[in-house]
Order: C-alpha cells, then sequence, then structure tokens
C-alpha cells in the first residue's frame, strides 16, 4: 500500500509532558491533536507512532484508547464512532512508565491510516519546552542539576587556557615527546623511502603529502621502517618517531607500528606543510582499543562506515565492532536466504498480502511509515562491505562482526518466518522447516528491554545451528574475498528477556532429553553450541557479558566458569552504579575470560552527554559527557568518586566490598554507539565525537597513574589538572584537525556557560579555545559575530544575551539564551 506525503500533514500534533510526579515511577503527557486537513475524517481512523515508555491503558483520556503494538509501537483510537471534524482539537493525556525529560523521550513517527484509506506520514510533533521542576525532574530523588547556562559556567569555572607548550601537540598523548625549535618542510615533492611491505603505508603517507601545498624548498626525504623500538607493545604497534631538518624517519615494530607512526605524523603536519623537529616514542597501553557501531537500529551507509574508520584510525583505534543486527534490522545479504535482508532490511508499514507481497518490519524509534524513505532501511551490498573490510584492513583496524542472538533477534526471526511460509506454500516442506527460527507452538509470555514479544530464537531448534552455520560459513567467504582475516564473530547474547522458552514445546523437550530443570541450562548449552560451530571455523567467540554470567546461591550474578579461557571474550556493558555488576568486569577476568570494557556509564556515547532537554541520548546509566569518558579508570573504576544515574553518592560500604582486578585479563577498552536515536551521519558523529577522543585517550595513552594516589584531595587535583590540558588540546589542536577536509567531522561543539554577575557578562566553555561569539539582539549568533574575549558589559537597551561556541568552519553549537532582566536563565 502507498504512503502518501501531503504537503502540509493533515493533522497538527503537539506532545507534552505534564509531570514526571503523577506516581511512582509513572509520568503523565498530553497529546494534543487537530485536524487541519480541510476535511473531516471518518470514524475507524487510527494513529500510530513510537515511544520509548509504555503507556499505562487504563489512563488515557475518556473517550480514547493507546494499545501496544508491539516493541516501541502504540496505537491511538478514538472510541465513538463519530467523523472527526475539520479544525477540531482532542486534547489526549495518558500515562506512562518511569520518566520523560528530554526530547529523546517523546513519541515520534507518526502516521495515519484512515478507515478504508491509504497510510498518511505525519512525521514527528510539535515538542512543548520542558520547563517546569515536574518536567526536568525524573522524579524527587533526582539530583543531577539540569543543564543551563549558569550550571555550565560553574562545570567550567576550573578550566583555563594554557600556555602553548604546556598543550600536547599529539592525541591520544604518547609515551614521550620532545620538540625543538627548527622545523621540516614536507610537501608533494617529498621523497618516500621503504621497503616493498610497507607499500602500504608508503601509499597512505602519499597521499598525505599530496595534499599539502607545493613548496621550492622542499628537500626533506620521509624513510619509513621497520625494526626495534624501545618499547614493548602487543602485535608490533610500538613506533618512534625522529624528526630533523632535512629528514623524518617513521620507525614501527611492524607495519602496524609504522602506521600509527604515519597517525602521529599527521597531527604534527601543519597545513603548510612544515612539520616540529623532534622526536616521538610511543606504545599503546592497551592490546584492544575499539569502537561498536549499530547499524540495525538504524542504517548508517558504507560512506558514514569509511568515514568513522578514518577517524578511529587517527586516534589510533584497532577494532571496528560491526554490529550488523538486532530486533529492527538485518543489514548483511546472507545469499542462500535473502529474506534476512528482504525482510529484515525493510521498516515501515506495508499492508500487502498474498503471493507477491513485500513484508517488512515495523516501524521503530520513529523510523517513519514509508519503507522507502525510512532510516530504518537499508544494508550492504557484498561489494560495500568488502570494500569496508578492506578499508579497515588498510587502517590496522580488525573488524568483529556481530549478529545478535538468541535475543534481540526479531529480524532474523520475522524474516525466517516469511522464508518458512513462502517454501510451505510451495510445497516444500523440508525446505521450509530446514532455517524455521521460532517454535510455531511456543506460548511463553515475555517482554524485552525495548517492549518486544517475540524477539528470541527458539535455541532447541536444530534448525538454528544450520542457520549459524551459513551465516558463519557466508561472512567467512566475504572475509577471503576481501583478502582480510576474520579472528572472531561476537554473538551477541545479552538481555534475553524472563519468561523466554519456558512454554515452548521444543524447548521443554529437550530440557526433559536432558535432565534440565533450569531455562539457565539450555541458554547455556547454546553458548556451547555456538562455540563450537566457530571453533569449526577456526574462529574466537565473543559476546556480551551475559553469556559468560550464571547466578550464584543467593541470586546474585557471577562467572560461569565452563567457558572461562583466553578465547573467550567477554564484553562488559551493565556495570553501571547501581546495577549490581559494577565490578563484574574484574570478576570475569579473575575468572580468566578475556574482558573489553565497554562501561555504559563511562563508554556508551548513545548516552546523552548533560542533562537538557535538548541533548540527544538516553540517560539510563547515566548522562556520559566528555568528562566522564575522560575520568574512566580502567583497572580501578573507584579512583573518580562514583554516583548512580539519579546523581547520588554511591555509599562507601559498596564501594568496600567491589572486587578489584587480581591478575586477570583486561584485553582494552571499547566505545559503543546504539543507534535508537542516531538516525544520521550528522547525529552519529555528533554522539559519537569528541568522546571518541577521550576513548582512545584512556585505551592508548600511559597509566595516568590517578588510582596510585592516595589522598582524595591530591587525586583529584591531579585529575583536574590532567582534564585541563586534554580540554585545551581538544579545543586548540584536535578538534581543528577534524574540521579539515577529508574529514570535517559534525562533532557536538558545547554550548557555552554564562553568569551574569555585578552587571557584567562572563562565559566559558569546556573546550578552552573555541571561539564564543555573541549578539545582545536576541537572534542566534554566527560566524561573523563578535568574539567573547572578556567579561562584557550589557548595553542599556539590551534585552537578551545569545552566545554560542564555533568551530573553525563556522559550524555553532545550540545557543545559550540570557534574559538580561532575569540571571535565572536558560
Amino acid at each position: 500500500m502507498p504512503i502518501t506525503h501531503p504537503g502540509t500533514a493533515p493533522i497538527a500534533i503537539e506532545w507534552e509532558c505534564l509531570s514526571n510526579f503523577a506516581g511512582n515511577g509513572i509520568f503523565e503527557a498530553r497529546l494534543t491533536l487537530r485536524n487541519v486537513s480541510g476535511n473531516p475524517l471518518a470514524p475507524g481512523w487510527q494513529l500510530f507512532f513510537n515511544a520509548c515508555r509504555k503507556v499505562i491503558p487504563h489512563s488515557v483520556t475518556t473517550g480514547f484508547a493507546i494499545d501496544h503494538i508491539n516493541g516501541d509501537l502504540f496505537r491511538l483510537t478514538a472510541l465513538a464512532d463519530a467523523p472527526w471534524a475539520e479544525n477540531e482539537t482532542f486534547g489526549i493525556a495518558y500515562q506512562a512508565q518511569f520518566w520523560v525529560i528530554s526530547i529523546t523521550d517523546a513519541p515520534l513517527g507518526f502516521y495515519l491510516l484512515p478507515q478504508g484509506g491509504e497510510v498518511i506520514a505525519l512525521g514527528d510533533p510539535r515538542i512543548l519546552p520542558f520547563t517546569r521542576v515536574e518536567q526536568r525532574m525524573r522524579h524527587v530523588e533526582d539530583r543531577v542539576p539540569t543543564a543551563n547556562a549558569a550550571q555550565r559556567y560553574a562545570d567550567s569555572a576550573s578550566l583555563h587556557l594554557l600556555p602553548e607548550e604546556q598543550v600536547g601537540r599529539i592525541t591520544p598523548r604518547p609515551v614521550s615527546a620532545r620538540f625543538g625549535a627548527g622545523t621540516c618542510k614536507l610537501g608533494p615533492g617529498t621523497a618516500i623511502v621503504h621497503a616493498p611491505d610497507l607499500a602500504n603505508e608508503a601509499a597512505f603517507l602519499r597521499t598525505l603529502l599530496d595534499d599539502l601545498p607545493a613548496s621550492d624548498t622542499n628537500n626533506a626525504h620521509i624513510l619509513i621502517e621497520t625494526g626495534p623500538v624501545p618499547l614493548e607493545a602487543p602485535n608490533g604497534e610500538a613506533y618512534q618517531l625522529d624528526i630533523g631538518a632535512d629528514q623524518a624517519v617513521l620507525r614501527g615494530a611492524s607495519a602496524h607500528g609504522v602506521f600509527n607512526a604515519l597517525q602521529t605524523l599527521r597531527q604534527l603536519l601543519d597545513e603548510d606543510g612544515s612539520l616540529p623537529c623532534g622526536h616521538v616514542l610511543d606504545a599503546p597501553r592497551f592490546a584492544y582499543r575499539g569502537m561498536m557501531l549499530d547499524v540495525a537500529r538504524h542504517f548508517a551507509g558504507a560512506d558514514t562506515v569509511l568515514r568513522l574508520l578514518d577517524c578511529m584510525a587517527a586516534y589510533k583505534l584497532n577494532r571496528f565492532h560491526f554490529h550488523l543486527t538486532d530486533d529492527e534490522g538485518w543489514r548483511l545479504p546472507i545469499t542462500a536466504l535473502p529474506e534476512l535482508t528482504e525482510v529484515g532490511a525493510r521498516r515501515g508499514v506495508s499492508l500487502d498480502v498474498g503471493p507477491g507481497s513485500s513484508p517488512c518490519l515495523p516501524p521503530s524509534f520513529g523510523s517513519g511509515a514509508d519503507i522507502d524513505s525510512s532510516p530504518g532501511t537499508g544494508h550492504y551490498t557484498h561489494e560495500e562491505f568488502i570494500a569496508i573490510l578492506r578499508h579497515a584492513h588498510a587502517r590496522h583496524i580488525e573488524v568483529i562482526p556481530e549478529f545478535n542472538m538468541p535475543g534481540h533477534a526479531r529480524a532474523a526471526v520475522q524474516a525466517m518466518r516469511v522464508r518458512h511460509d513462502r517454501l510451505l506454500a510451495a510445497g516444500d516442506i523440508e525446505g521450509a522447516w530446514a532455517y524455521r527460527l521460532d517454535d510455531p507452538d511456543d506460548a511463553s509470555i515475555y517482554e524485552s528491554v525495548q517492549m518486544w514479544h517475540d524477539n528470541v530464537i527458539c535455541i532447541a531448534l536444530p534448525s538454528v545451528e544450520r542457520f549459524i552455520d551459513t551465516v558463519v560459513g557466508e561472512v567467512k567467504y566475504l572475509f577471503r574475498q576481501a583478502g582480510v582475516p576474520l579472528r572472531a564473530i561476537h554473538t551477541g547474547g545479552d538481555e534475553v528477556p524472563n519468561g523466554a522458552w519456558i512454554d515452548s514445546p521444543l524447548c521443554r523437550a529437550r530440557m526433559r532429553e536432558q535432565g534440565w530443570t533450569d531455562v539457565a541450562q539450555l541458554r547455556f548449552d547454546f553458548v556451547a553450541r555456538c562455540r563450537a560451530i566457530l571453533a569449526r571455523h577456526g574462529l574466537a567467540f565473543a559476546g556480551w557479558d551475559d553469556t559468560a554470567l550464571t547466578h550464584d546461591t543467593g541470586g546474585a550474578p557471577a562467572p560461569e566458569p565452563r567457558f572461562a579461557g583466553p578465547d573467550f571474550h567477554a564484553y562488559v556493558w551493565n556495570n553501571a552504579w547501581g546495577s549490581g555488576q559494577e565490578d563484574i568486569a574484574y570478576r570475569l577476568a579473575n575468572a580468566g575470560y578475556s574482558v573489553v570494557l565497554s562501561n555504559a556509564a563511562n563508554l556508551y556515547f548513545d548516552l546523552a552527554c548533560a542533562k537538557d532537554p535538548e541533548e540527544p541520548g538516553y540517560y539510563w546509566a547515566g548522562f556520559v559527557g566528555l568528562r566522564q569518558a575522560f575520568a574512566f579508570c580502567p583497572l580501578d573504576q573507584r579512583t573518580v568518586p562514583a554516583h548512580d544515574p539519579m546523581g547520588r553518592p554511591v555509599p562507601a560500604m559498596l564501594l568496600a566490598g567491589l572486587a578489584q582486578l587480581d591478575g586477570g585479563c583486561i584485553a582494552g577498552l571499547q566505545g559503543q554507539l546504539w543507534s535508537e536515536n542516531a538516525h544520521s551521519r550528522a547525529r552519529i558523529e555528533y554522539m559519537i565525537a569528541p568522546r571518541l577522543l577521550a576513548l582512545a585517550e584512556r585505551a592508548w595513552s600511559p597509566d595516568p597513574g590517578w588510582r596510585l594516589i592516595a589522598d582524595p584531595i591530591e587525586r583529584a587535583a591531579r585529575i583536574d589538572a590532567d582534564w585541563n590540558e586534554f580540554a585545551n588540546r581538544l579545543g586548540r589542536r584536535a578538534l581543528p584537525r577534524l574540521d579539515r577536509a577529508p574529514l570535517a567531522w559534525a562533532y557536538r561543539l558545547p554550548p557555552p556557560g554564562v553568569l551574569l554577575q555585578a552587571g557584567r557578562i562572563h562565559a566559558n566553555v569546556a573546550l578552552p579555545g573555541l571561539a564564543l561569539r555573541y549578539r545582545f539582539d536576541g537572534g542566534a549568533p554566527d560566524a561573523a559575530s563578535p568574539l567573547y574575549s572578556a567579561p562584557l558589559s550589557i548595553p542599556p537597551d539590551a534585552r537578551t544575551f545569545t552566545i554560542a561556541s564555533f568551530d573553525t568552519r563556522g559550524r555553532s553549537s545550540r545557543v545559550a539564551t540570557i534574559a538580561l532582566k532575569d540571571a535565572s536563565d536558560a
């Protein structure tokens, strides 16, 4: 059925949070709907939307009903059998679980299904401002202050511009770097001397040099070589860089080390080709330095992925965790199973039925009704996937594909159900069941965290192993076609909802056959079978920490001993304060697992940077600003004062009882971008950077030694000083480099802080060195507006002050607005 995109939406929609104090963990909101189509709307219409909070059915205004379809999809209907008159307005209040404090929490992606008519796309509502206390606080125990200009000023008050010589030139900070007064001039004519096995690195360097301006005085040459480096590092990543007036020597312990040296050289180069004379000696702290991108919730095109890989390489990250599947999407074609992308890579509304129909997944996260224009629709061709693999490999980045199972698997389950029905209709009974992933007689009742009721694979089906083997085989083939090694596949394994499998006849039969009494035994059997499949293909097993956890006699999560070993890579994510798993990473490492720290409270870049209604992102594990990522202490999380997601200090007794690392293996760190709210390249880059640079700093740079400082006041002062240097380095060096082509990233610019004091305006910013521009007429500042450099006197006729931070391209942050007769802000 076609989707109508009217020039003006026939229904005007407003949404407002009324109060988060409607009950214990309940908020109240209001939808205001007005028929502006110019015609009455016949009875029987249905209005659909996505919402991340579950509506309480009996709370809806009399005369209307809101019912939960599945996932985050809801339907609003009018109970009266009467037309919706032209210009008639409905105010529909309802209550739902938890709270809403930002635009991210609002319902999105509305579409109308008239009685007997075509689906009409309506888009997103007008979201009314969050201005009152009951709109900005989650509940009375919410101690996190709402970000405003005054709060931002206080947060950045200790930051200040450092002298040039005290600001590092290289990010992440190297082991050692010394520079003198001389320079080496490079340009397109600079000769590169290298051995044949460094042709890839030489080609990268040549591209870099060819972008420099030509110079008649350029007589320098560059030698790139492998050889001994006086630092030890895994995988030969150590390097040294010696720059003289007429020669630069880049030596790496391997080609990867040489490539790391090239990235440092790139940062040191001025736009005119000048390179400071000096010496750099460097090696990574952790072997694993990763970034995960979820392309299942919203699809990111190949070009966006290539840009991310380039940015990762620039800051010496070396693992790309490619989250290719989830409930809301499957993004890689599998030749034998075309339905995985024909169904699982398409999202929207398809009411076609019968032979030749085009089934798809439902809208999610506001992706909208139109399949073709939905940011939830899309997949990589094999050629694009191979290009991504080769691009990563040339930058010494290992790609770790993830296929999430047995939970988070609805896209695969639905696609294989379509395949089953198609083959069954054709009379191919055996073929129909060959890859079925769900038990058709399963009566289990469950709801996942994302509110799905049918997103778990039936792990008792023999067809499941055939499915996994087929997918793994195809992935191996694509890596071979790319000429790139595949070492591990990530199988997800997180957030299987309670209640799954309990009333599946097939699962219960398998449990009886094996003498099992707990579905946990069934699940561990599935993990063992997955490991065996991967082992047959010569691959290591990776999964979220859920796959490595059992429960002790008291019901608390504990390491499952049977899987412990260096070939089981456990990615530990759910260790936010208050989760009950704060120390599970260290406990798994001590038990023998190879652990990748993926901590939600520090390394989840889909979480909002601040408690600001305009700031995109969730906040279930707290607000993850740049400083939260920078101040993460991987080997002792007690180093920095801890607060739970509500801003309450973590009790000393809890901290004292946490397990500490005792000889276990922490392989490294990984940042995560889940894409529920990352619906475009611009949003992806906004949410990843500059937090990615803080991740790189913690994963590569030497241990800053904070955890070794016993006195908490001295330790806090040292962290503050290190943070000030890093903030200066980003604002004055790293971010201006990201502004340059070919990167030119749409990273987040922090809004300024403002303080009105004694009749003068004081302003600051979280990254010293960024330009601040202002106006007194209430308009938004632009690149031509005056620069702020010192406290300002207020003109007599001024009523509103606006200010924003700017990058070197003239792009601005959100505007801070101050009513000059009312300093309470904005």
